[in-house]
């Protein structure tokens, strides 16, 4: 399966229309016509609808691998170009908001940084396909166990912080006297959901596990990236937050309980590329050396 037929039908099914994908791929409509025809020959399959633009079930089906492969073929190529590159006088560093935190801040070198915050999935991806030389990524697990990250391809992963976890609530909440909190208690209670910001649900209901596991209702969805915003809004009376204890800390209006049971803590990972698993040079180098000092 040709690569190059397959990125133009993961980019038309995207858009549902062939001038489009040819105007954001660079080639004519033509050209992306016959790299669709060429594909379906290829496969003894119909891939797309044409009229409406729209992928047929088999379509349907390629597009679940079709992501992963063209992911796996960036990583690889920017693994490889890694070998011959020249080394990189500035950083580029990507992480999830919530990654960045006093100790990770600290690390940064003085100059020539480029930080961006992204989606905690997209982390990965960045420095997996050369976007970033280095990521930062958070997530909830046992104590010194590693986070979960999705496989998108060979990437060093180091733990550099852990931190208690607290519930956020109203001081008017019922729980707010509390001097601890049990996950088992907060099922049935309604939560603000803010994947950039805050610990997503997913995350709670999996590790929470058993029948009762798929409780945490969504009271509000917050899809911004101010974790002070996220705390203000379960002070407000909106919904719970599970946040680290220091995110969580000096709310006005709201508490901090902390969580008790399971026992669970926010972890933050340093990414690197394969290539870097040897020794990391340059600006990386000192990112690294300053994180695990």
């Amino acid at each position: 399966m040709d690569p190059h037929l397959l990125r133009t039908y993961v980019t038309v099914a995207r858009l549902a229309s062939f001038s489009e994908a040819a105007r954001e791929l660079g080639y004519t409509q033509s050209a992306v016509s016959q790299h669709i025809a060429a594909l379906e020959a290829d496969l003894a399959l119909p891939l797309l609808t044409r009229r409406p633009v729209a992928p047929t079930p088999a379509g349907e089906r390629l597009l679940e691998h079709a992501g992963a492969l063209l992911l796996r073929l960036d990583a690889a190529r920017a693994d490889l170009d890694r070998f011959a590159a020249a080394p990189r006088a500035g950083l580029s560093v990507a992480a999830s908001p919530l990654a960045l935190h006093a100790r990770t801040l600290a690390a940064l070198p003085a100059t020539g940084v480029t930080l961006r915050a992204l989606p905690r999935e997209a982390v990965p991806v960045a420095v997996a396909t050369g976007e970033a030389d280095a990521g930062l990524v958070d997530g909830i697990a046992a104590p010194s166990d590693p986070l979960r990250l999705p496989d998108v391809a060979p990437l060093a992963a180091t733990g550099v912080a852990e931190a208690p976890l607290a519930v956020v609530l109203p001081a008017t909440h019922p729980l707010a006297g509390r001097s601890g909190l049990r996950l088992d208690d907060l099922v049935d209670a309604h939560w603000l959901d803010a994947p950039a910001a805050g610990l997503p649900l997913d995350g709670l209901r999996a590790a929470h596990g058993g029948p009762a596991g798929r409780g945490f209702r969504t009271a509000l969805r917050y899809e911004g990236t101010d974790t002070r915003t996220l705390a203000a809004l379960a002070a407000a009376g909106h919904g719970l937050a599970l946040l680290p204890a220091p995110a969580a800390a000096d709310v006005s209006g709201a508490v901090a309980v902390p969580l008790i049971t399971p026992r669970l803590v926010h972890r933050t990972e340093l990414l690197l590329p394969a290539a870097s698993r040897t020794e990391p040079t340059g600006p990386v180098a000192e990112f690294t050396r300053r994180l695990q000092s």
